[in-house]
């Protein structure tokens, strides 16, 4: 056997195969470290093994609108209709919105805390959602009950959703029941029900009990005007967990968590940037063509910051924590 048998030829992987590797690896090497090391892992991080699953959500949080259009458009043209999970924060337009829709058909999980997408536009492209099972669109403002009966109405596979609001947002306004209607008389299958500092009654929180029998998680935190007996709800929904209306020791912290899509997976993240140029020895300037150059847009150019964990840097947001 000859001495170079023994070491592992990893250029030589499959490229699904190296797709699966580097996926464990953060965002920050997959864009600057990955494709410098040979043109096989360059390759594989053009391609769509890499960007199935999708999460820039804590960096979306503090990034310029025009850097996130412009991440977003790159990392999902790259997924090639393979994306199965997108986490992003702070969506800016009905525009990337559409986008997103037009590259949804895989997509399971979608996360889009804070969006700026309106009801109009959720209305018209709901139906390209239809493979979700999970969805996130709490502190988004401008959507309201038409939205969530669109995207009811052609997601019958949803079984999680989070719909929470920031408690400044409600505070003192009257009623209103119609997203908790919305949501009762479209998504009888939910299991998972975050609605934070909603402004509902007790008989709406009832019609969604009674329209979603698989119900087992329900936040009703802040809901001040929901009143449930416990034993009611032990003797007619004995799966069901809910948490809420009280607020415990929430004014303890200044940070919020997002709402959980059923997994207890966790990232850190270091500051960083996009760095250019100091590797031109190692490779010719063919292997970079065209690299960073997806949707007229170059990745060199976009100033991306991760943080270490989420309690820095981060005064002032205040948002509610969830489980």
């Amino acid at each position: 056997m000859e001495k170079d048998s023994d070491f592992r030829q990893w250029d030589e992987l499959i490229p699904d195969a190296l797709g699966l590797i580097f996926s464990h690896l953060s965002l920050q090497e997959i864009l600057t470290v990955i494709p410098r090391v040979c043109k096989s892992w360059s390759k594989a991080v053009m391609g769509p093994y890499c960007w199935q699953e999708i999460d820039i959500e804590e960096w979306s949080s503090r990034c310029q609108p025009d850097h996130l259009d412009r991440m977003l458009r790159i990392l999902i043209a790259r997924s090639c209709g393979s994306l199965r999970k997108l986490c992003v924060s702070g969506l800016n337009s009905d525009l990337i919105f559409s986008f997103i829709a037009e590259n949804a058909g895989s997509l399971q999980t979608l996360r889009l805390p804070r969006g700026e997408m309106s009801d109009l536009t959720v209305e018209r492209i709901a139906g390209r959602f239809s493979t979700i099972t999970f969805l996130d669109v709490s502190y988004c403002i401008k959507i309201g009950s038409r939205a969530l009966e669109a995207i009811g109405k052609n997601c019958k596979l949803l079984v999680g959703l989070c719909r929470n609001m920031h408690p400044l947002a409600t505070a003192g306004k009257p009623l209103e029941d119609d997203e908790a209607h919305a949501i009762a008389t479209t998504m009888p299958k939910l299991k998972h029900l975050e609605m934070a500092y909603h402004l509902i009654g007790t008989s709406s929180v009832l019609q969604i009990l009674s329209s979603c029998p698989e119900l087992e998680f329900l936040d009703l935190r802040g809901c001040w005007s929901v009143i449930l007996d416990n034993k009611f709800v032990k003797e007619n929904f004995p799966k069901l967990k809910v948490l809420g209306p009280d607020v415990v020791d929430y004014f303890e912290r200044n940070d919020w968590d997002e709402c959980s899509d059923f997994s207890d997976a966790s990232s850190e993240y270091l500051a960083w940037e996009f760095m250019t140029g100091g590797m031109d020895d190692y490779f010719d300037d063919e292997s970079f063509d065209g690299m960073w150059d997806d949707d007229e847009a170059s990745l060199e150019e976009l100033e991306l910051r991760f943080y270490e964990g989420i309690d820095e840097d981060v005064e002032g947001y205040g948002w509610p924590p969830s489980p």
